[in-house]
């Protein structure tokens, strides 16, 4: 089991490995496996990198995110020029169905909302905003209201996450009520949680997944 001293180091450690974030002056304080981190990055792009490397680190079981966005006073924009971005942005994303995500901007935060038949749906259309210029957050409400009614069968849901090379699946335990998935058990990464999460909104048919998986990397040792 890493120490405190060890997991915030490998957290410095792998922030400053990626080459958005080399430069950046983040704080990472690490106390029993809850990692928090602090500072002000000048982009969305370098906030969102900084959790994604934090969570890849082995140890880390929990993320409390304080980083502030500030973008350089040539580089800001108003409210209605960031909307407008946004709709171009969403507008040329395959991925995203046309005219079915709203957009609301306040203070540079965006906040998306809308119906969409998938998840992989509403994952793109964050991802379309991620990396604007003047974005400072996003809030992605665009709820999931797929088109064919199918009956989610708990057996396709276990066995997809079974399929998965990267997941651990022996102490997941998944649950179906209605159109409801949820996840329940011990993984030994964040990158597995994430994955069964994936993996459990590929479902057809499901509008929600309740993700209560827990992190304990010391389980893949027992």
């Amino acid at each position: 089991m890493k120490t405190n001293e060890e997991l915030q180091r490998d957290v410095q450690d792998a922030i400053k490995w990626e080459p958005l974030l080399y430069a950046a002056e983040i704080g990472v304080t690490a106390k029993d496996g809850i990692v928090s981190l602090s500072g002000v990055v000048d982009s969305y792009a370098k906030k969102l990198e900084a959790e994604n490397a934090t969570k890849r680190v082995v140890g880390v079981k929990a993320l409390v995110e304080k980083i502030e966005v500030n973008y350089p006073s040539s580089w800001k924009k108003n409210n209605s020029e960031i909307a407008n971005e946004v709709l171009t942005a969403l507008k040329l994303n395959l991925s995203v169905p046309k005219d079915k995500v709203k957009v609301k901007v306040e203070d540079g935060w965006v906040t998306l909302e809308g119906e969409l038949p998938w998840n992989y749906q509403k994952e793109a259309a964050k991802s379309a905003v991620n990396y604007l210029i003047g974005v400072k957050g996003v809030t992605n409400n665009i709820k999931i209201k797929p088109e064919i009614q199918n009956v989610i069968e708990k057996k396709d849901v276990e066995d997809a996450i079974r399929r998965s090379w990267s997941i651990d699946d022996s102490d997941i335990e998944v649950s179906v009520s209605g159109t409801t998935v949820t996840l329940k058990g011990t993984v030994h990464s964040w990158y597995q949680r994430d994955e069964a999460d994936r993996i459990a909104w590929n479902t057809p048919g499901i509008w929600y997944v309740k993700n209560e998986l827990t992190v304990d990397y010391q389980y893949s040792y027992n």
